[in-house]
């Protein structure tokens, strides 16, 4: 049929880059933050490129973006596909837009094959999950999942200074006018992604039928000292932040090895201040990013940083403190969905294999309010969050078709 090619003739690979024009660095890496002048742009012509493929337009008040087909049949409930918008800063141009663009062609096809579908399906264009500009992780499946609202950002501000509240609004999305934007009508979640590592390229495999996500915990430590001349200190006399930091930072990296094989633990960001090469350092402020799929794992490593802090504090003679600004539970994926999904690999005669995923995604937060499937597509050498991020052609297009046949199969 002419109508089947023509859907089969839209390009992931020219979307993608169609998607990576918005906030595009020199280096080809894509920032694109929550509220900023390239997430509004991307947004908005997102919005007009649902409108030319045939869906219906709409933004919640906190900026998420859906794209409705709407469905034949009366009182069913809307199947959900699609990802993140945002990005980290000069990240890749997979993450998270690859889901955008396979629930758009995917649906796109669909409707181009078999007209409407019995079942009203949405792609949705999240605002934010990646915590990048504010301290706040999933501000856009959060909200559509009532697990928070204004309250939980009002006091929350950038690196500028600027508030979370302020660059709402400066969006379009005032928020005078919020009203939480809660979906009781969801059926189920489907999100595409690449893998962010190189568990699926190392085995050759096509797709990753993603069976938990991890928890994540990230905290803010900030190491008070003193500060004083570099060269007139005595080392037994110094209070230096840099040094205790230095500590802390090689506790943090043996004691995750020591604890679970599978537990990970990252600091990602190093503040000294007043950062001088002749003054000791007073003051450090350090990220600490904690990973495992189970709560338990999780929860002994803490036990263990927290005793291990106050311990370095007095011996030291600094102040420590760590506060927790995250706290994402591990979460276990549907079943029935996953089963439905590997049902079609098979039948498609595409490789695949179960796959616990160590980043975080949508997913986890929809998957307690919703049946809710995660499939990941392969990632040359496993690098992500980084303008090197890539992955082939031919992957991409094996996911939008495992993509296309899913929600069929749910919606016809």
């Amino acid at each position: 049929m002419a109508t089947e090619t023509y859907g089969k003739n839209i390009n992931v690979d020219e979307m993608l880059e169609w998607f990576a024009s918005f906030g595009q660095s020199d280096s080809r890496g894509v920032t694109r933050l929550l509220y900023s002048s390239a997430w509004i742009e991307a947004q908005q012509a997102l919005k007009e490129k649902m409108e030319e493929m045939g869906l219906t337009p709409t933004f919640d008040r906190v900026g998420n973006l859906f794209g409705k087909l709407q469905g034949t049949e009366q009182n069913t409930k809307t199947i959900l596909v699609g990802s993140h918008i945002d990005t980290v800063v000069n990240g890749g141009k997979y993450d998270g837009a690859y889901g955008i663009a396979a629930g758009l062609i995917a649906t796109h096809r669909l409707f181009q094959q078999y007209g409407l579908p019995k079942k009203t399906i949405e792609v949705v264009s999240l605002c934010e999950e990646e915590g990048s500009r504010f301290p706040f992780t999933f501000w856009g499946s959060k909200n559509i999942t009532g697990k928070c609202n204004l309250n939980d950002i009002k006091t929350l501000t950038d690196s500028e200074g600027i508030s979370f509240l302020d660059a709402m609004k400066r969006s379009g999305f005032d928020p005078s006018s919020y009203a939480p934007p809660v979906r009781k009508d969801l059926a189920c979640f489907i999100e595409l992604h690449i893998e962010q590592g190189k568990i699926l390229e190392t085995t050759n495999n096509s797709l990753g039928m993603v069976s938990h996500i991890v928890g994540q915990r990230r905290f803010d430590i900030e190491i008070i000292g003193e500060s004083n001349h570099a060269g007139t200190t005595p080392m037994h006399l110094r209070k230096d932040a840099m040094n205790t930091a230095s500590y802390l930072i090689s506790y943090i990296n043996a004691k995750a090895k020591e604890i679970d094989p599978q537990l990970v633990a990252t600091v990602g960001k190093l503040l000294a201040t007043p950062n001088v090469v002749n003054v000791i350092a007073g003051e450090v402020k350090m990220t600490l990013d904690v990973r495992h799929h189970k709560e338990e794992v999780l929860d002994h490593f803490c036990a263990e940083l927290y005793s291990y802090i106050d311990r370095l504090a007095d011996e030291e003679g600094l102040d420590i403190s760590i506060s927790k600004w995250m706290d994402a539970k591990p979460i276990k994926m549907d079943e029935s969905l996953t089963a439905l999904a590997e049902t079609i690999a098979a039948e498609k005669q595409l490789p695949f294999q179960a796959i616990v995923s160590g980043a975080g995604h949508d997913a986890q937060i929809f998957a307690e309010y919703c049946p809710t499937s995660l499939i990941f597509v392969p990632s040359k050498n496993g690098i992500s969050h980084s303008p090197l991020e890539f992955t082939k052609k031919e992957d991409l297009e094996n996911g939008v078709e495992i993509l296309t046949s899913l929600l069929h199969r749910l919606a016809y």
